[in-house]
């Protein structure tokens, strides 16, 4: 099982950007717009449509408030398996985001890697001058 890593700092303090992550039906609005064009929420979780056309079903698994944590799965599609999971730390003023993906098959963790690359440059964008940019 390929296992891909992201880690990234936001400008923003934890509080904020916590939030934002844990509002899971706003990914597109919140945390990773124009990354994500689109998310609709569905029976346990949410349909998330990509701008480079893919759409996928992740299926929330849990939302741990005390720890900043956040985790869920992708139901479907090319994968057998895929879980990931963010975990937000206070960084002085700003935030720590680690992003972990466990998926199958090994194949896919270049396409799939590519794509959290992405993810992380949205996010990045998104909190580049605070949380103000969060809302």
């Amino acid at each position: 099982m390929a296992t891909i890593r992201k880690e990234i700092t936001l400008d923003a303090p934890l509080i904020e950007t916590w939030a934002a992550f844990a509002d899971f039906h706003a990914v597109d609005k919140r945390i990773a717009t124009g990354f994500v064009v689109k998310c609709e929420p569905n029976e346990g979780g949410r349909t998330v449509t990509f701008a480079n056309g893919i759409v996928a079903n992740e299926q929330l698994v849990t939302i741990d408030h005390a720890a900043h944590r956040l985790s869920y799965a992708i139901k479907g599609g090319r994968m057998s398996h895929h879980n990931a999971s963010f975990q937000l730390e206070a960084d002085g003023s700003r935030t720590r985001v680690t992003w972990l993906a466990d998926i199958l098959p090994n194949e896919l963790e270049p396409a799939i890697g590519g794509m959290m690359d992405e993810g992380c440059k949205a996010m990045l964008r998104k909190f580049a001058n605070g949380a103000q940019n969060a809302a």
